[in-house]
């Protein structure tokens, strides 16, 4: 058996500071014994729980299945003890593959040659049991690896989730500089909205907080879209039990009413890879985006305001963000009175330029920006 079979016990990875909701989310699909650490949380789930949780898990970026954990100090001895796994119950020669690996305080030093060496012991695993070998295939492979050493501490897990879970398959157009998708879904479960007033993004990019938002008020599980789940590959994976999970999840997707999700842009390119992306999920196309600047809209009412506007190391601003972001917030304390308004800013040092009182920070990092989400009651 593998480790997985014997523990029932799984890690869902999170983007850093996504940690605490992360566990959050994974208790309500129905995770138990969850142990949140950085960047992720050991959890126990039995087969139906697993299941749920890679279909709907909005706020993960892998969930892995570990395969075997051991001691290991050296190359040679990582190579010599992945080629003794009994790979021939996941998958055979037929089935391309590939490994993602990080080492972290460890003997092995590099990553990419650490991949390496389990790709080599996985091939002459193969080769030597049945004079063929498996095909590596870095861009799309039948059955995704994970390796990790942490203080000489090796794991090898398959990826259940067969890619990064933040691809949720609706983003077709893009424009600079995209919000990740489950950042997006980050924000949109912490301003508490569930579709009991409209939501509106008026700087809304490519859509990407309209998508994730909808998703949410309308049920839509995070993996309605993926073709593939890295899952099917275990060796008791059990199809039966999948298919009802999924069939279940898909049972309870709403229409939502018109207008209560919408947003604009100042760029007509942008209002176009919003609506083609919208487009890709059920209702998406009664999403309402309009090509608009901040200043022409008279006034936003009783309603949950979202934002991420371009910042100065996303666009390279400079010096004219300071003011940008203080015309922000006139806008939301002369126009939107009655209204909550949350901003995601990537630079920190910018929240002081909105000239209002924020109800509530909570620092979300969005790749190698130390960014913040801000909330704003406007009474």
């Amino acid at each position: 058996m593998f480790a997985y079979q014997k523990t029932n016990r799984y890690f869902a990875q999170f983007a850093d500071s996504l940690e605490p909701i992360g566990a959050e989310e994974l208790a309500e699909l129905g995770a138990s014994e969850i142990k949140p650490v950085y960047r992720g949380a050991y959890f126990d789930a039995d087969p139906a729980a697993l299941y749920r949780i890679v279909y709907r898990t909005r706020l993960s970026t892998r969930i892995l299945a570990q395969l075997l954990k051991f001691d290991c100090h050296s190359t040679k001895y990582l190579y010599k003890t992945a080629r003794n796994i009994d790979w021939d119950r996941l998958f055979g020669p037929a089935t391309t593959f590939a490994v993602d690996a990080i080492t972290v305080n460890s003997s092995i030093k590099h990553s990419q040659y650490a991949a390496l060496c389990l790709k080599d012991a996985i091939v002459d695993h193969f080769r030597e049991a049945t004079g063929s070998r498996p095909n590596v295939d870095t861009d799309s492979p039948d059955l995704l690896l994970n390796l990790h050493i942490d203080r000489n501490k090796a794991a090898i897990s398959i990826d259940t989730s067969g890619g990064s879970l933040h691809r949720r398959g609706y983003r077709k157009e893009s424009v600079e500089a995209p919000m990740q998708e489950t950042l997006a879904a980050a924000i949109i479960r912490l301003t508490g909205w569930q579709g009991e007033r409209p939501l509106i993004d008026p700087m809304c990019g490519s859509g990407t907080l309209l998508a994730e938002a909808m998703m949410t008020a309308a049920n839509i599980p995070a993996g309605h879209l993926r073709q593939r789940f890295g899952l099917e590959a275990l060796p008791d994976f059990d199809k039966p039990l999948w298919l009802r999970t999924r069939a279940e999840a898909d049972g309870k997707i709403e229409k939502l009413p018109k207008g209560l999700i919408s947003g604009g842009d100042l760029s007509f390119d942008a209002v176009q890879a919003a609506k083609a992306n919208l487009a890709m999920l059920p209702g998406g196309r009664g999403v309402q985006v309009a090509v608009r600047r901040l200043q022409a809209i008279e006034r936003i009412s009783d309603s949950v305001i979202v934002m991420n506007p371009p910042y100065g190391i996303r666009l390279e601003r400079g010096s004219e963000m300071g003011a940008f972001i203080k015309e922000i917030g006139d806008f939301l304390k002369q126009r939107c009175t009655g209204s909550s308004a949350f901003i995601y800013l990537g630079d920190r040092v910018l929240a002081k330029s909105v000239g209002l009182k924020p109800a509530w920070k909570k620092p979300l990092k969005n790749g190698g920006l130390d960014g913040v989400l801000l909330k704003y009651d406007l009474y």
